[in-house]
């Protein structure tokens, strides 16, 4: 799996033209809901789960709306280590906008798509498990929230949350056992 993220790491990179960016993320599981994680509880999960994700972006429109506002096609490939379960792969494709702000320092991105994993994801089996309605699926509803600061030039370093869920019960029927990954990630933009 890690030469295959080298391998697209390379040819996004001799394809890029100034609209591209790619970000490398790693993270773990936690338990808590996305209401809590986004206000700042962050703890990880017990079971140690993890992910590593490679994400390719194109940019839409820059400076949306006469503001500091971009808006790219993102999509990314993940893999997921189950710990003592059998790990998995994702794909995730979605839009994302991205506001500036701080002389363009910062970004605060909020991205909305479609998710699919290969098996369910363990943290979500377990969030399920304990609810009348315990529908789990490979596709679900996607999230992408950051927040990021720019180190050198198009470089950022920043906080990313991975979020799955079934919009209470709006796709498959999955009204529990959404998943919520803590990364942290490095994006350059080409």
């Amino acid at each position: 799996m890690k030469y295959l993220l080298i391998l697209l790491l390379c040819i996004t990179s001799a394809f890029a033209q100034d609209k591209y960016a790619v970000r490398v993320a790693y993270g773990k599981s936690t338990a808590n809901d996305l209401g809590q994680v986004v206000i700042g509880n962050i703890a990880s999960d017990v079971a140690d789960l993890r992910v590593l994700s490679i994400d390719g972006g194109y940019l839409l429109k820059e400076d949306a709306f006469e503001m500091p506002l971009d808006f790219y096609l993102r999509s990314s490939l993940s893999y997921y280590d189950e710990a003592s379960q059998k790990d998995g792969y994702g794909a995730d494709i979605y839009i994302k906008a991205y506001y500036r702000f701080l002389s363009n320092k910062f970004r605060f991105g909020f991205g909305e798509g479609v998710s699919y994993t290969t098996k369910v994801l363990w943290s979500e089996v377990y969030g399920a498990m304990n609810q009348s309605n315990h529908n789990t699926s490979k596709f679900l509803n996607y999230l992408d929230i950051t927040l990021d600061f720019n180190v050198a030039k198009e470089t950022y370093i920043g906080f990313l949350i991975k979020h799955r869920s079934g919009i209470f019960g709006t796709i498959n029927n999955v009204k529990h056992g959404g998943s919520n990954y803590n990364c942290i990630y490095l994006e350059q933009k080409f």
